[in-house]
């Protein structure tokens, strides 16, 4: 959600001044694509944020992040939307050798430093995308975190929508209909983020390849099927979070309003500068003046409050100069930290793979066609259909035969260690997708095996967690 802000109200002034310094920020960063300032690097680098949940001994939602991080004490903990979530940011580590057992070790280490502080409050880390237990009473504004950020955009955004309430509807097994004035919901979807730093050159393709992978990666990591009380999507996170966030943007060139959670318009033509040109067209939610005109903090922070499920990320190095990232956003928090950096492999490597293929498969695959495979993905898992390359073809069947080889050989290639390969891919991803079973999955084998007692399938997922074994290992 970004750094702290120090105003949670707006006039017309910081409104105008603010789509100024954006606009003079905008030609700016184009200045720097024509002039190709961006940093290069023959190896990618790679990232992740993992949101998370604290909860109390009946598994509810405990809202005690404040004195949780405090107990912690480590920079890489922050909160995040409501006082029972809080987000790890793990050190960046090139995509070479055996990043993927040190960002493993990076993971297990700093969860356990969070196990240990919420012990300390007779509390119990959750990495999961949707917390069964939790309930609307819970997602309410006095469990908002102590942050002007959040409270303004909560404020902003519904006085984009002349204060009328959002009205969420999702339609799955069950139905789940509501409405509420505030982006409270948005906290009940915590995720897995992946940070991928792409050339300038390599953008374009690197963009539109995460693109087209988000719907099969989204169908082999759902891990969010149950929204108060209610069977869903397979990952009720996506239309949970869009909806929970929903104002006018603008209309594409099919005259669909666009949403500031979303897929995107299209795909990318020339450059990654198309994005933050879109960026322009969407209402500003937090018009902060800031001085640091160097760094873009308008620019930035606009395109922070526009949450695309593949988002474009322009940051800086230690020297100051500036590079490019993809973050991949629509991979849920959770099951095992095993599955975590499997999932991550997984993410990376069909990046990688997509984006190097000799015909660029967005000339083979429409943006409506990829479109439409992340939400059937998303609503289905991996018993969704998709449409790829012109043939209707199961998720889960195209993940198996071509997507899961296409990865691992795209990560070999890079060098990545081939005894973690055989981890993440053959021991982890491969049995996963052979049984069918994501977290998601086992969810609702859960219920249907012991009935719809959430605190005893959060605390059974919990133990389960624990345990650090792959989500197709466990039992209902």
């Amino acid at each position: 959600m970004g750094q702290e802000i120090e105003q949670t109200s707006f006039g017309a002034h910081e409104q105008e001044t603010f789509r100024a310094r954006l606009r003079h920020e905008t030609k700016t960063l184009k200045h720097w694509f024509d002039e190709q300032a961006f940093e290069q690097s023959s190896t990618p680098t790679t990232g992740l944020e993992l949101e998370a949940w604290l909860t109390d001994e009946n598994l509810l939602p405990a809202p005690q992040n404040d004195r949780f991080i405090a107990i912690a004490d480590d920079a890489r903990i922050v909160p995040e939307l409501s006082r029972f979530n809080f987000e790890l940011n793990v050190d960046p580590r090139p995509l070479a050798d055996d990043f993927l057992r040190q960002t493993r070790r990076d993971l297990e280490s700093l969860w356990g430093l969070c196990e240990a502080a919420a012990a300390a409050l007779n509390l119990a880390p959750v990495a999961i995308g949707i917390l069964p237990t939790v309930r609307d009473e819970m997602l309410q504004p006095a469990w908002m975190s102590e942050s002007n950020r959040y409270r303004a955009l909560s404020q902003e955004l519904l006085r984009l929508r002349n204060h009328e309430p959002l009205h969420v509807l999702i339609d799955g097994d069950e139905q789940l209909d509501l409405r509420c004035n505030h982006i409270m919901l948005e906290a009940a979807c915590t995720s897995l983020q992946a940070h991928l730093q792409v050339n300038q050159d390599d953008a374009v393709r690197s963009y539109n390849a995460s693109i087209i992978a988000a719907g099969p990666l989204v169908a082999a990591t759902a891990n969010s099927p149950f929204l108060y009380g209610k069977s869903l999507w397979s990952e009720t996170r996506i239309p949970a979070f869009e909806q929970a966030t929903a104002v006018h943007g603008f209309r594409d060139v099919t005259g669909r309003d666009v949403l500031r959670v979303t897929l995107g318009t299209d795909y990318l033509r020339h450059s990654m500068l198309e994005l933050f040109l879109e960026n322009l067209a969407f209402p500003v939610l937090l018009p902060v003046l800031v001085e640091q005109r160097e760094r873009l903090p308008h620019l930035r922070l606009q395109n922070g409050t526009i949450w695309r499920w593949v988002r474009p990320i322009l940051g800086f190095n230690a020297d100051g100069q500036p590079h490019l990232r993809i973050e991949q956003r629509v991979m849920p928090a959770g099951p095992s930290i095993v599955d975590t950096v499997a999932n991550l492999a997984l993410s990376f490597g069909l990046t990688l793979a997509l984006a190097t293929e000799e015909t660029p498969p967005e000339s083979l695959i429409p943006f409506e066609d990829a479109r439409n495979n992340f939400y059937a993905c998303s609503r289905d898992g991996l018993a969704a259909t998709v449409r790829w390359q012109g043939r209707r073809v199961g998720v889960q069947t195209l993940l198996h035969d071509e997507l899961l080889p296409r990865a691992r050989r795209a990560l070999d290639e890079r060098g990545v260690s081939r005894a973690d390969l055989v981890e993440c891919f053959d021991d982890i991803l491969l049995p996963r997708l052979q049984s069918g079973r994501t977290g998601s999955q086992w969810q609702r084998s859960y219920c249907q095996c012991n009935g719809s007692n959430f605190q005893a399938l959060t605390q059974s997922y919990l133990a389960w967690q624990r345990s650090g074994r792959p989500v197709h290992d466990w039992t209902v």
